[in-house]
């Protein structure tokens, strides 16, 4: 099973920032849903995370070595790097919504996420069909992960919503990829 967890919250997350790129740790609530989610999902075989900080925090809680693969980072906002969301016109969303290869000034568009994603994906797929592992990361990223468990066009992603710390699981075997769960949050109640 390829299960996925988006990194616990962090004060970029709370304060309605595009984060991208920039290294912010969790912050307390953030470290809880780690803590929260790590329980939820329980033994696992192998664990890889985004390079940046936020996502190894939150992968450490399983108290298991760390992969790191760097294809697992957050798509790079570039100019709008902790740039409010709601700052950026509504134009500029209708544009991004529709041109797959729409770039934020210096950042990276959602054509060339998905193509890493999707080959750290085919990459590690063979290992999650025998064994549990764990890929701790973010938003863009498992969106993209999903459309690839569906078969789909990376421009479904803006048809999905994830919460911080969710998890999302991924069955693999005889050639199928199968969408289990999506934007699980049940472990967040009462954090």
């Amino acid at each position: 099973m390829l299960i996925l967890l988006r990194h616990g919250r962090t004060t970029a997350n709370a304060r309605g920032l595009l984060q991208g790129r920039v290294d912010n740790p969790l912050d307390e609530l953030g470290v809880r849903q780690a803590a929260a989610a790590a329980a939820l999902i329980g033994p696992v075989d192998r664990v890889i995370a985004s390079p940046l900080i936020r996502a190894q925090k939150t992968a450490a809680a399983f108290g298991l070595p760390v992969e790191t693969d760097d294809r697992w980072q957050e798509i790079a906002y570039g100019d709008w790097e902790e740039k409010p969301v709601v700052d950026v016109p509504a134009a500029t969303w209708a544009e991004w919504r529709t041109n797959l290869d729409f770039r934020p000034p210096g950042g990276e568009t959602l054509r060339e996420l998905g193509a890493r994603v999707r080959a750290s994906l085919n990459e590690h797929a063979a290992a999650a069909e025998d064994a549990n592992v764990v890929i701790v990361s973010h938003v863009s990223p498992m969106k993209a992960a999903t459309a690839w468990a569906l078969d789909a066009a990376d421009d479904v992603t803006w048809n999905m919503h994830l919460a911080q710390a969710a998890i999302c699981r991924i069955r693999l075997g005889g050639g199928r990829r199968v969408l289990v769960s999506f934007n699980e949050q049940s472990h967040l109640a009462g954090l």
